[in-house]
C-alpha cells in the first residue's frame, strides 16, 4: 500500500490525513498464465470445430482452403478487436470500485469480466446487425469478394490501432466511436473510389446521431454527476462519505453495495452491447467466406415458409398500389440496390421491390425451406432478402411515403420474417465473442483505471463521488437501452468523475482533462482517416 498526503478543500482548516491508495499491482503468477492461455487456445480450438460442424452438417463439398485461411485470419482479427475492447474499456466499471476499496482491484477486474462475458452471451443481437446496417450495401453484398474482405480488415485493424494508442497514453476513448468511425470511413473511400460523392457511402441520419452523442454525452455525465453529489451532500448526513479511504477501509456496507452493483451493471451492459459489435463484423465474415453454413437461418423449421408467403403476399400488395403504372424493364435488382445507396425514391424504385419482394417468396416456396436452398443459391437468396429488407427499411424511414398504420405494419411483418431468415448469430459465436471480451477485460486495465482514479481530479477519489459517476454511467446504459440511442459510458464516466471533482470542489488536474478532450474530439476523424486509408491500401493488395 502506499500513502499520500490530502489536503482539504479551501475554506476548511487545512490538515493532512494519509490516504491509502488502492493496491494496483499483484505479484506474476505462472498458473494464471497457463491457465488464461489455456482458455485462449481451448477457445480457438472450439471456434475451429464448430465452423467445421457447421459446414459438414450443409454437406458442402471443401475444393480449396483458401477461404477458410481468409476466415481464420479475419477471425482473429474480429476477436482481436473485442479483446483489446475488454481491456481498453475496464476502467468504465472497476475504477471507482477499486479507488473506493468497494473491491481488491484483481477480484473487481475477474468479477468484471464475469459480467461482461454473461452480457455477451445474453445479448439480444439487434445491435450486432445495426452496426452491419451502416455498412455500404454493395459491399454486404460482396462480402466476399476482395473488396468485402478489404472492408472488414480496414475498419477493424483501424479500430484496435486508435484503440492501442488511446490505451497506451492512458487515455479513456470510446470503443464504439471509434468502430462507427470505422465503418464511416470505410463507407467514404468505397463511395470516392466508385467515382461517387463521398457523402453517398454513409447513413448520415444515423451518422448525426452519433454526432450528437459525441458532443452530449461527457457533458451530460459532467453535469449530471455533479448535480448528484451535491444532492446527497444535502440529503445524507454523514461526512464519512464525502472524504476519501482511510486505511484500505471499504465504504459503509449500503454504500458499497450500491457501487458493487453499478459495477456490475455497467460490466454487463458494456457487454451486450460492445461485445455484439464484434458479433455482427464475424457474421458479415462467416457469410462471406462459409454462405453455405451462414448465409441463411437453417434453424428456422419448415412450418415458417407459409409465414412467409403470408407476409410476402402482404408487403407486395402495399408496394404494388405504389407502383400502379410503372412496369419493371430487366433485372429489378440493379434499381433497388440504387435506391438503398442513393435512398432517393425514383420511378423504378416501387415496381423493382415489388418484384423482387415475389421473386424472393417464390425461391423461398420452391425450395420449401431455409434448409433445403442448395449450396449454389445459397449466396444470391441471401443477398436478394438482404437487399429487400434494407428497402423496406429506407421506405419505412421515409416520410415521403406517406404510408398508414395497417401499411407500416404489413411492412414492418415482411421486414421481420426476412431478418429472421438471415440476421441470426449461432451460439458459439457469442461464447467466443463472449471469451474474447471477458478475457481482455482482465489485463491491460491498470493504465486507464490510473488514470480515472488519480489524474482525473486532484484529490482521492471519495466514496460519493464514486457511486455519483457508476450510478450516471449505469443509469445512462440503461435510458440509452429503452430510447436506443448511441452513448459512450467511456465519456459518461469519466467526465462524471470530473463532474463530481468540481463540485466538490477538488479541483481538475487540466492536463489530464485537455487530454481526454483531444482523444474525445479526434476519435471520429481518426478513426475515419486510419480505415479509409486501410481500405485503399487492401483494395489493392485483394
Amino acid at each position: 500500500m502506499t500513502d499520500f498526503a490530502l489536503h482539504s478543500p479551501a475554506g476548511h482548516a487545512q490538515t493532512e490525513q494519509k490516504i491509502t491508495k488502492p493496491d494496483l499491482d499483484k505479484g506474476f503468477n505462472p498458473l494464471t498464465a497457463i491457465v488464461f492461455f489455456g482458455i485462449i487456445a481451448a477457445g480457438l480450438l472450439f471456434v475451429a470445430y464448430s465452423i467445421y460442424a457447421d459446414v459438414v452438417d450443409t454437406g458442402a463439398q471443401v475444393t480449396t482452403y483458401l477461404p477458410y485461411i481468409l476466415l481464420f485470419v479475419a477471425l482473429l482479427i474480429a476477436l482481436g478487436f473485442e479483446f483489446v475492447n475488454g481491456f481498453h474499456d475496464t476502467a468504465n466499471a472497476v475504477a471507482t470500485v477499486i479507488y473506493t476499496h468497494s473491491m481488491p482491484a484483481q477480484f473487481a477486474v475477474v468479477w468484471s469480466g464475469f459480467f461482461n462475458f454473461l452480457g455477451v452471451l445474453l445479448s439480444s443481437g439487434a445491435v450486432a446487425f445495426g452496426i452491419v446496417s451502416l455498412l455500404p450495401v454493395e459491399l454486404i453484398l460482396q462480402v466476399g469478394s476482395g473488396a468485402g474482405f478489404a472492408m472488414v480488415f480496414a475498419l477493424l485493424i483501424a479500430a484496435i490501432l486508435w484503440n492501442l494508442g488511446t490505451w497506451v497514453l492512458g487515455l479513456p476513448a470510446s470503443s464504439s466511436h471509434t468502430l462507427i468511425g470505422s465503418i464511416i470511413g470505410v463507407g467514404i473511400a468505397n463511395a470516392l473510389m466508385r467515382g461517387q460523392d463521398g457523402t453517398s457511402g454513409v447513413d448520415w441520419t444515423k451518422a448525426t446521431e452519433i454526432g450528437y452523442s459525441l458532443l452530449l454525452s461527457p457533458l451530460f455525465g459532467f453535469c449530471v454527476a455533479g448535480c448528484l453529489l451535491l444532492l446527497a451532500k444535502f440529503m445524507i448526513r454523514n461526512p464519512a462519505l464525502f472524504e476519501a479511504p482511510k486505511d484500505g477501509n471499504p465504504p459503509p456496507l449500503w454504500i458499497r453495495g450500491i457501487l458493487i452493483a453499478t459495477c456490475t451493471g455497467v460490466s454487463f451492459a458494456h457487454g451486450s452491447n460492445d461485445g455484439q459489435k464484434g458479433m455482427g463484423l464475424i457474421m458479415l465474415i462467416l457469410i462471406g467466406t462459409v454462405p453455405t453454413a451462414y448465409a441463411l437461418n437453417r434453424a428456422l423449421p419448415a412450418s415458417s415458409v407459409v409465414e412467409f408467403k403470408q407476409a410476402s403476399d402482404a408487403a407486395a400488395a402495399v408496394i404494388e398500389q405504389k407502383a400502379a403504372g410503372y412496369n419493371v424493364l430487366g433485372n429489378p435488382r440493379p434499381a433497388v440496390s440504387q435506391y438503398v445507396s442513393a435512398r432517393k425514391i425514383n420511378e423504378g424504385t416501387y415496381p423493382s421491390l415489388a418484384v423482387l419482394v415475389r421473386d424472393v417468396a417464390k425461391q423461398i416456396e420452391d425450395y420449401g425451406s431455409l434448409a433445403k436452398v442448395p449450396a449454389a443459391a445459397v449466396g444470391n437468396t441471401r443477398n436478394d432478402m438482404y437487399l429487400t429488407s434494407e428497402a423496406v427499411r429506407f421506405l419505412l424511414k421515409d416520410k415521403e411515403n406517406d404510408l398508414n398504420a395497417a401499411e407500416v405494419s404489413k411492412l414492418k411483418a415482411y421486414k421481420k420474417v426476412l431478418d429472421d431468415a438471415t440476421k441470426f448469430i449461432p451460439t458459439w459465436v457469442k461464447i467466443a465473442v463472449a471469451l474474447a471480451l471477458g478475457l481482455g477485460t482482465m489485463i491491460g486495465w491498470k493504465r486507464i483505471v490510473i488514470t480515472v482514479g488519480e489524474k482525473i481530479g486532484k484529490s482521492h477519489l471519495t466514496y460519493a463521488q464514486g457511486a455519483s459517476a457508476e450510478l450516471v454511467a449505469a443509469g445512462t446504459i440503461a435510458g440509452a437501452d429503452v430510447l436506443g440511442l448511441p452513448v459512450s459510458t467511456t465519456h459518461v464516466l469519466s467526465s462524471g468523475v470530473a463532474g463530481t471533482m468540481a463540485a466538490n470542489g477538488s479541483g481538475l488536474q487540466w492536463s489530464t482533462v485537455r487530454n481526454m478532450l483531444m482523444a474525445w474530439v479526434l476519435t471520429l476523424p481518426a478513426a475515419i482517416t486510419l480505415s479509409a486509408t486501410l481500405y485503399v491500401l487492401f483494395s489493392q493488395i485483394f
